[in-house]
C-alpha cells in the first residue's frame, strides 16, 4: 500500500508547487497590467477549498491536481460592466497579453534556476562518469576500467547525467562522437566512439549498455563491519569480522552479491520473509547460520553493514563519487548552466521525436512522474530539488509548444496579430481550441500508455 500512496503524495506535492508557481506568473503579471483576476485555481474540477478575497478574486484548490488556471475578466467569455471594460484581458494591448501568457512558462524557468541554485548551495551527491567495464563500441575505442569521461564532444562532463546528455544526441543521430578520457594516473587522451554503428531501432533506455559502457561500482569485500543490535543477523550469531562466502549455495564474492541475493532468497512467492542459509568464514574456519530477514523500508534486511574499505579502494570511491557544492555566487552560474544543458537536451529529444529519430516512448505520464517524485524524495532534499527543477523546466518547454489550449498556442495567435495588425478571427480560435484539445488528449493518452508499458515490462 505504501508503494502506491508514497508516489501519489509526492506527485501531489511536486505538481502543487510547480502549478502554483506557474499560475502565479500569469496572476502576478496580469495584476501588474491592470487585468482583473476572477479566479486563481490550483487543480481542475470541484473545489476542495476556496476563499474569496476582498478584491473579489476567488482562490481555489481543486480535486484534480494535474493543472491549474487563472480566470481573468474577458468580454469573450461573459458580459462585462462598462466601468470594468478597461480591466478586461481582451481590451489590453497585444504586448501586455503576450507578457501575461508568457509569464507562466517564464516563472517555471525561474523556478528551475532557483531549484538548481539551492541544490548546488546545499550540495548534491553525484556519480562521476567512471567506466567500470568496457565492451563492444567502447572497448574498440580504447575505453578501459577506471577511465573517467571528462568531455563528450565540446562539453565537459562532471557526472554520468552530463555524459548521457552528451552521448544520447549522438546515439540518436547515429554519428561518431569524440570523448576525452582521464586515466588513473591523471593522463588524458581523446578517442572516438563509433555511434554510427548503433542499429536503426536500438532501445534508447539501454544506450550506455549498447555503447558498451558499464558505470564503475566499488567491489566492497563481503566482510561484515557491524551487526545491528537485536537484528536477524545478531540473533543468528553473526559477528563483526565474519566473511560471507555464500547464500543458499550461491557464491558471494563481494558486497554487491549480498545486496542482490538477500532480496532474491529472503522473500517467498508472497513477498514474505523466509529463512536463508549463510555460509560464513570466521577466523579461518567455515560455519553455517540460518537467518530470516525482516522487512525495513519495503525490502528484506538482515542487519549487517560492510567493513570500511581499505585505502586503495577508498581512493577509487572518492574519485567516482562526489558532492557538487558551490558558494551562492558560483552556484548561480552553475544553475544557469544546468538549466541551459537540460533545456537543449529536452528540445533536442523533442525535435528528434518529431523527425522520427527518437522514440515516442520518451514521453512520460503521471505514473512515471509520481515514481520519480517518490524516489527523488527518498534520496534526499537536494535530489528532490533537482527533480522539481527538471519537471518545472519541462513544464515551461511543453507550455511554450505552439499547440492551441497551451500558452504557446495563445502566443502564436498574438504573434499573428502583431504581424497582421488585427486579432485572429474567433472562428479560427474556436477551431484551434478543438484541434488543441485533441492534441493534448492524444499526448496524455500516449504518456499514460507509455507509463503502463513501463509497469508491465
Amino acid at each position: 500500500m505504501l508503494d502506491i500512496i508514497g508516489p501519489i503524495i509526492w506527485l501531489v506535492i511536486a505538481l502543487g508547487i510547480l502549478i502554483t508557481f506557474h499560475e502565479f506568473g500569469h496572476f502576478w503579471v496580469a495584476r501588474r497590467c491592470g487585468v482583473r483576476v476572477l479566479r486563481f485555481s490550483v487543480g481542475f474540477g470541484p473545489a476542495l477549498w476556496s476563499r474569496t478575497a476582498r478584491d473579489g478574486t476567488e482562490y481555489r484548490v481543486a480535486a484534480v491536481p494535474l493543472g491549474g488556471y487563472v480566470k481573468m475578466l474577458d468580454e469573450r467569455e461573459s458580459p462585462v460592466a462598462p466601468e470594468e471594460k478597461e480591466r478586461a484581458f481582451n481590451r489590453k494591448p497585444v504586448g501586455q497579453r503576450i507578457a501575461i501568457v508568457a509569464a507562466g512558462p517564464a516563472f517555471n524557468l525561474i523556478f528551475a534556476v532557483a531549484a538548481f541554485w539551492l541544490m548546488f548551495v546545499v550540495g548534491v551527491p553525484e556519480t562521476r562518469p567512471v567506466v567500470g567495464e568496457a565492451s563492444g563500441i567502447a572497448a574498440e575505442a580504447g575505453l578501459e576500467e577506471h577511465d573517467l569521461i571528462t568531455r563528450v564532444g565540446p562539453r565537459n562532463t562532471q557526472t554520468w547525467t552530463h555524459a548521457m546528455l552528451g552521448l544520447m544526441p549522438a546515439a540518436l543521430d547515429r554519428r561518431p562522437v569524440t570523448v576525452e578520457l582521464e586515466r588513473l594516473d591523471g593522463q588524458r587522451r581523446e578517442t572516438t566512439l563509433a555511434l554510427d554503428r548503433l542499429g536503426p531501432d536500438f532501445e534508447e533506455e539501454r544506450t550506455i549498455e549498447l555503447i558498451g559502457i558499464t558505470p564503475w561500482q566499488p567491489a566492497l569485500p563481503a566482510l561484515i563491519g557491524n551487526v545491528s543490535d537485536d537484528s536477524p543477523a545478531a540473533r543468528a550469531g553473526i559477528e563483526p569480522g565474519d566473511r560471507i562466502r555464500g547464500i543458499n549455495d550461491h557464491p558471494v564474492e563481494s558486497w554487491r552479491d549480498i545486496a542482490r541475493l538477500v532480496p532474491e532468497h529472503g522473500l517467498d512467492d508472497s513477498e514474505q520473509p523466509r529463512q536463508m542459509t549463510l555460509e560464513l568464514e570466521r577466523a579461518g574456519r567455515a560455519l553455517e547460520v540460518r537467518v530470516t530477514p525482516e522487512i525495513s523500508g519495503g525490502r528484506p534486511v538482515i542487519g549487517v553493514e560492510s567493513a570500511a574499505p581499505d585505502a586503495e579502494l577508498q581512493a577509487l570511491i572518492d574519485r567516482a563519487f562526489t558532492i557538487l557544492r558551490h558558494d551562492p555566487a558560483s552556484a548561480l552560474g552553475e544553475a544557469v548552466g544546468e538549466t541551459w544543458r537540460l533545456s537543449t537536451a529536452t528540445l533536442g529529444v523533442l525535435g528528434r521525436m518529431i523527425t522520427g529519430s527518437a522514440s515516442l516512448s520518451n514521453i512520460a505520464g503521471p505514473i512515471t512522474i509520481a515514481q520519480m517524485a517518490h524516489s527523488s524524495a527518498l534520496m534526499g532534499f537536494s535530489r528532490f530539488l533537482f527533480f522539481l527543477g527538471l519537471i518545472s523546466l519541462s513544464l515551461a518547454i511543453i507550455n511554450l509548444l505552439p499547440i492551441p489550449m497551451l500558452d504557446g498556442g495563445h502566443l502564436m495567435y498574438y504573434l499573428v496579430e502583431l504581424i497582421k495588425g488585427s486579432p485572429v478571427s474567433e472562428q479560427t480560435q474556436i477551431a484551434g481550441q478543438y484541434i488543441g484539445l485533441l492534441m493534448v488528449i492524444a499526448l496524455m493518452s500516449l504518456a499514460i500508455f507509455n507509463d503502463i508499458l513501463r509497469l508491465i515490462t
